[in-house]
């Protein structure tokens, strides 16, 4: 087990060159042991609160050894949720889960293996989150806007909908996953964001998402029943590694051969 390495998370100031920081105004806000050299940190969002939210892997390996992903003492295998406006380095939030103990108060949500790109709806500030499975399955997980938090993914209890490693506790439920695939299908899910372009109004509302070994991209629509449609939609030949969303709403796919990608109607 790694002694050195750091999940960093850091502030710079603008420079008073456009689009660039100063790299000599770099605060550091947060570090987290890696005791791994994988399963590190996996994205960085504002909610529609105003909060930074911050995906974090479980510290590697495999299956999860160190319990990580169930521990509240940790802050590896978690959804954090930190407020950035205020105290000195940052504070927490009044509404945060485990602010009154219980678990450590960054926390927001818990049982991730890898939250390989998390976003929030732009128009309902809906949550979804691509977490990377283990050995079998790919799974995308989901909460509403105006969740309390303290929500519970399952890892390393069941990746996907399926038992991994043992029994849960029965006053602790689990949130289990809108959509899985297994890897007979894909390696490695890269999550999306819900479409809110004008381009391809066809997908208004469908959250696109990825597989970085296949190339696959799939659309996860929520139906007014509350069930789940899930479609292939392309076959991109691409290693997904990312995608991203600009301020009109259009999707876009960095492939890691170095291209950004763009979805479009053929």
């Amino acid at each position: 087990i790694s002694g050195s390495l750091f999940t960093r998370v850091a502030c710079f100031q603008v420079s008073t060159e456009a689009n660039r920081a100063d790299p000599q105004s770099e605060r550091i806000l947060l570090e987290i042991l890696q005791p791994y050299e994988n399963h590190n940190g996996g994205m960085l969002a504002f909610g529609p609160d105003g909060y930074l939210y911050i995906g974090v892997g479980d510290g590697g390996s495999g299956g999860d050894p160190l319990g990580s992903g169930q521990s509240l003492d940790t802050l590896l295998g978690k959804l954090l949720r930190i407020d950035v406006d205020s105290g000195d380095l940052y504070a927490i939030p009044a509404g945060n889960p485990f602010v009154a103990g219980g678990g450590l108060p960054e926390i927001w949500a818990y049982g991730l293996r890898n939250p390989w790109r998390f976003s929030f709806d732009q128009l309902t500030g809906d949550v979804y989150i691509g977490d990377v499975g283990q050995g079998e399955w790919e799974e995308i997980d989901f909460l509403p806007a105006g969740h309390p938090g303290g929500a519970n993914f399952g890892w390393n209890i069941y990746e996907g909908m399926h038992p991994y490693s043992g029994a849960s506790d029965p006053d602790t439920p689990l949130i289990f996953p809108v959509a899985e695939y297994g890897h007979d299908v894909g390696q490695s899910v890269t999550g999306g964001f819900v479409y809110r372009g004008a381009e391809l109004p066809d997908w208004y509302g469908v959250y696109l998402y990825g597989d970085y070994s296949s190339g696959k991209v799939w659309g996860l629509l929520r139906l007014p029943s509350g069930d789940w449609q899930n479609s292939l939609l392309f076959e991109t030949g691409a290693l997904i590694s990312s995608l991203g969303q600009d301020e009109h709403g259009e999707v876009y796919l960095v492939n890691y051969n170095g291209e950004l990608l763009r979805l479009v109607n053929r």
